[in-house]
């Protein structure tokens, strides 16, 4: 969407902190011995109280109001009876809606002590999504935020996956812009303009550069011999800068 009132910028906010706020809680639970489903009902609950709806679950059906991947599972993973352990690596994402406006935000991160590559993995993600922000402002190419991931991730020696892009959002969970890519496409010359609200989300991976969907159900994305970290938030394009409404 493209955020013009004053309105759109209040309501998207309050859905931005709502979200951020369910992930922030869900990491700091992500503990050894604890099962995905039971972190997600805590989701549910946060949900509930702050008047707003799970994306997924509202929007698609999705069994479970977030999203939890664990190790070879890179997005989409289904909560269920999975125990998280030590050193496991986890994707917490979360969107909702609240009065008819979305966010949707993730995070990768290491339970406990784990192998510093995963540990490396998680910062490039982060640095990832920082250098594309520094490039993200009115009149600049789609492709310019896509050039910053890929090269980032070079630089510290690992790679990307092509087939799980950004997207815009704000209306609804999915919406135009419907790809920012994690790596430098030519031909991607849209520009951004102001008031755009994206969801952007470089993935960095460790080798593979593709995902498979998880073939006992129709949700889950995995790789076979790579591990693949996130980071995503929701922003706002403006003249004075970027706004990360899901911090």
């Amino acid at each position: 969407m493209i955020a013009i009132t004053e309105q759109d910028f209040s309501s998207l906010k309050e859905i931005g902190r709502i979200v951020a706020l369910i992930r922030e809680e869900l990491v700091q639970k992500t503990v050894p011995d604890i099962t995905t489903k039971e972190l997600d009902e805590m989701a549910g609950i946060l949900f509930d109280q702050h008047g707003a709806i799970s994306a997924p679950k509202g929007e698609y059906n999705f069994p479970g109001f977030t999203c939890i991947s664990v190790n070879e599972e890179v997005a989409h993973g289904i909560p269920g009876d999975r125990v998280i352990e030590e050193g496991d690596l986890v994707n917490i994402d979360v969107s909702g809606s609240k009065d008819g406006y979305f966010a949707d935000t993730g995070i990768s991160f290491v339970v406990g002590n784990g192998d510093p590559i995963l540990t490396k993995l998680c910062k490039t993600a982060i640095e990832a999504f920082e250098a594309g922000l520094a490039k993200a402002k009115p009149g600049s190419k789609k492709s310019v935020l896509s050039k910053a991931v890929i090269a980032t991730a070079r630089k510290n020696g690992l790679t990307v996956i092509k087939n799980l892009t950004g997207h815009g959002v704000g209306r609804s969970i999915h919406e135009e812009p419907h790809h920012i890519y994690n790596y430098h496409e030519p031909s991607d010359d849209e520009l951004l303009t102001e008031g755009m609200v994206i969801a952007f989300e470089p993935f960095i991976s460790t080798q593979e550069e593709e995902v498979v969907q998880y073939e006992d159900d129709e949700w889950t994305f995995v790789t076979e011999n790579s591990y693949v970290a996130q980071c995503e938030h929701t922003i706002i394009i403006t003249k004075e800068g970027p706004i990360v409404i899901t911090l």
